[in-house]
């Protein structure tokens, strides 16, 4: 029933820029946060960034000041506007519901979506 969807992927030559959105079907909105998770080929699963019910952020390191989250309703409609890429940003990026950050631990707890492929070249 719920049913999360990534969109915006694409291809771009470094320092290009990419919106990456999230639509969460079926959805019901909770204290926990929405965000954005990335994998990269023989790489592990890291947080990208989250906002929670009251619209506070978190980022990971390595995307602090260039990427930026948003969302309606700050829960079931989600956005990740990416500039000044790098190629180390090149990862599938997922979308998922109840989120938790705690220090550099990020977990997902709840639905997520089949990702949306981002590759940045040289």
């Amino acid at each position: 029933q719920v049913q999360l969807v990534e969109s915006g992927g694409g291809s771009v030559q470094a320092g290009g820029s990419l919106r990456l959105s999230c639509a969460a079907s079926g959805y019901t909105s909770s204290s926990y946060s929405m965000g954005w998770f990335r994998q990269a080929p023989g790489k592990e699963r890291e947080g990208v960034a989250a906002i929670d019910s009251d619209g506070s952020t978190s980022y990971a390191d390595s995307v602090k000041g260039r990427f930026t989250i948003s969302g309606d309703n700050a829960k079931n409609s989600l956005h990740l506007q990416m500039n000044s890429l790098k190629p180390e940003d090149t990862a599938m990026y997922y979308c998922a519901t109840d989120c938790v950050v705690l220090g550099h631990s990020w977990y997902g707890f709840g639905y997520w979506g089949q990702g949306t492929q981002v590759t940045v070249s040289s």
